[in-house]
């Protein structure tokens, strides 16, 4: 699976897509590679705020447990209750079926400050 060229990438392999004022976010495929087999998945419920950069979840697996960073800051508006039954959604399919939390944000402006897909594969490898 390539990197898509709709979303942008955070340092620490977040992915964000925009429609309008929502945001949602997963993690790479670099990430879920790194990670191995993702075992457990828990979110932010929601309706709860966050700022930019506070964790918003946690993603464990067979070698590691890892923080998800919120990019921006916003209201939980959704999460994907599919990847919390399953998580190895974060593995198959971390670009599609399992994303993790949308996001209502009153700004997207700082997401244009992440790297975009050509970016984010000459720093990491095409992932």
């Amino acid at each position: 699976m390539s990197t898509p060229s709709d979303c942008r990438f955070t340092e620490s392999h977040e992915w964000v897509r925009t429609d309008g004022d929502i945001v949602t976010l997963g993690i790479t495929r670099f990430a879920a590679d790194e990670l191995t087999d993702v075992t457990y998945v828990e979110l932010r419920p929601a309706g709860t705020t966050v700022g930019a950069g506070d964790p918003i979840g946690e993603v464990e697996s067979v070698k590691t447990t890892s923080d998800v960073y919120a990019p921006v800051s916003g209201t939980v508006v959704e999460i994907n209750d599919a990847v919390v039954r399953d998580p190895s959604l974060v593995n198959s399919d971390p670009y599609g079926a399992g994303w993790l939390v949308r996001l209502r944000t009153g700004s997207t402006a700082p997401l244009e400050g992440l790297m975009d897909r050509s970016a984010y594969d000459a720093r990491y490898g095409g992932s």
